[in-house]
């Protein structure tokens, strides 16, 4: 990013159940990387994490949001949820553990890899969530 000062902020709402949608928020966040000429192994996996933060936000919740902000040291992507929450954090970080529904399931979705790939592909991975209450995951790379 040539300059150093310069902060870009997205932001997409991401709705329960849109299956058909999912996909945009990371697919647009990938477009914009790319445009600003981001290195392609750091637009990969940014554009992974966005998209298994948007199926999360699809299956689990009841909606929410994923705002990534752009800055000439670093990306942070943010996935904000409203919904049950998340029982027990470590178990969620099990891969292969799921609470995903049948529909989820048979559509080819919720294998249990989402929170895992997240922070597999992040440099930093930060997660608060409990019972009833939002789930918020903060990712970020280093640029």
């Amino acid at each position: 990013m040539a300059e150093t000062e310069k902060t870009i902020k997205l932001e997409y709402e991401v709705g329960k159940e849109e299956f058909s949608k999912a996909g945009i928020a990371s697919s647009n966040i990938k477009k914009v990387l790319n445009q600003i000429g981001i290195d392609s192994t750091i637009v990969r996996r940014v554009a992974i994490a966005a998209y298994e933060s948007e199926i999360n936000i699809v299956i689990h919740s009841e909606g929410g949001k994923i705002i990534a902000e752009i800055s000439h040291d670093r990306i942070i992507i943010v996935a904000h949820d409203k919904g049950k929450g998340i029982e027990n954090i470590e178990n969620a970080m099990t891969k292969g553990f799921s609470t995903a529904s049948n529909e989820a399931r048979e559509m080819g979705f919720g294998a249990g890899m989402g929170l895992p790939n997240m922070k597999r592909t992040s440099d930093q991975f930060s997660i608060e969530s409990s019972k009833g209450s939002d789930t918020i995951v903060e990712m970020i790379f280093n640029i």
